[in-house]
């Protein structure tokens, strides 16, 4: 098996499992128990936090659990939302964020407020001299991903919090799900973003481990009420066994280099320029792990069998979207027409790949694409 679609999910690290399956044998406390068992689960809990913290650079009590990137997109959008409705109902955002995003700000589009929605070019970068023109006196929320699930595309986040710093009232949300061991993302005092989001499988975690970087006195209102965990912010009682293999799995990729991933993304590019049937729509300048392309009028769906058939496993292009058989969002927002759009597929690697592996992915991929051909 060749695992070439690690923007959807990765595997998880060995180490990381073993670590979850002690925990959730031996520590299996709730962390709201008085007694020492829950005293024991609340401990790991807080050196779970410090190590997160310490990892990206922020202070503990700015970490904030959760389910994965969808809870935390949805919690900030609404949240943001419903803390400042007393300041504006207006929030900007661009036409290719995450669904989790998209779907939060359409549904409080619904509700009243108003939504500017920042095209993107063909890259699939935003203008931050747009995003200039779009705040207003009652703009509340600013929310731009970092790197594009689809295309790899890197939004430019530093130069956006710095035409935000004369709007210290505006939340600045940064969806930070596929960044992790890939760029470098700048949070802390020192940066203009206020909350980011972040989901454990995506760096060799277990699923349904997330966290959300909120920076110190910037206020969301809750969306989960309860028992009041998570300083009354996020309440349920917390999945200690997972937070805590989350909390390994971002040390463990934090000390590892992202320069493999850029290498195999070269060498794939290289061999696909040579086609002159084969449409890459990821911008030169990316992340480096994903590559996004397609092979002219062959759907992307048609291309994902094949090659699993041969025992690769790809992407068309968002796991959220691939199986609703949509054409990408992205794609269309950057100007490539439907039917081009509708033939991309997405190469996204992992830490764990190889150049073997990605030798033998082109020795099959080229075999497919030259049956294609045969019938084109």
């Amino acid at each position: 098996m060749i695992y070439l679609d690690n923007s959807a999910t990765t595997k998880i690290d060995s180490s990381v499992l073993d670590t979850f399956n002690k925990v959730n044998s031996m520590y299996f406390g709730n962390p709201s128990s008085l007694h020492e068992l829950g005293e024991t689960t609340t401990g790991l809990l807080t050196q779970s936090r410090n190590l997160i913290a310490e990892t990206i650079d922020v202070k503990p009590e700015e970490i904030f659990f959760t389910s994965g990137g969808t809870e935390g997109d949805n919690w900030v959008v609404k949240g943001t939302a419903i803390e400042k409705i007393s300041f504006g109902k207006h929030l900007i955002t661009s036409e290719i964020e995450h669904p989790a995003v998209l779907e939060s700000v359409k549904q409080l589009e619904n509700m009243g407020w108003e939504v500017t929605y920042l095209p993107v070019d063909s890259r699939g970068i935003i203008s931050v001299e747009k995003l200039r023109h779009a705040l207003r006196e009652d703009t509340v929320l600013v929310s731009v991903m970092a790197v594009n699930n689809e295309t790899g595309s890197v939004q430019p986040i530093e130069q956006i919090g710095e035409a935000l710093k004369d709007y210290p009232s505006i939340h600045f949300h940064v969806d930070a799900v596929q960044t992790v061991g890939k760029i470098d993302l700048k949070l802390g005092e020192q940066s203009r973003v206020d909350m980011a989001v972040f989901s454990g499988h995506k760096f060799h975690g277990p699923k349904g481990t997330g966290f959300v970087y909120v920076k110190k006195g910037r206020k969301l209102a809750p969306l989960l009420s309860g028992g009041g965990q998570e300083a009354g912010l996020r309440s349920g009682t917390e999945n200690v066994p997972g937070i805590v293999a989350m909390a390994k799995a971002l040390k463990l990729i934090s000390e590892k280099q992202a320069g493999t991933q850029t290498e195999l993304t070269l060498e794939l590019k290289k061999y696909l320029d040579t086609k002159k049937n084969i449409e890459v729509f990821s911008p030169d300048q990316r992340a480096p792990h994903i590559l996004c392309f397609g092979i002219k009028g062959i759907k992307g769906e048609v291309t994902v069998h094949a090659l699993e058939k041969r025992g690769v496993y790809v992407s068309t292009t968002s796991a959220c979207s691939s199986k609703k058989k949509v054409e990408s969002s992205t794609l269309l927002a950057m100007g490539i027409p439907k039917k081009r759009a509708e033939t991309a597929i997405r190469v996204s690697l992992s830490e764990d790949n190889t150049l073997a592996e990605l030798k033998s992915f082109i020795k099959i991929f080229d075999e497919i694409y030259q049956s294609f051909k045969v019938i084109q």
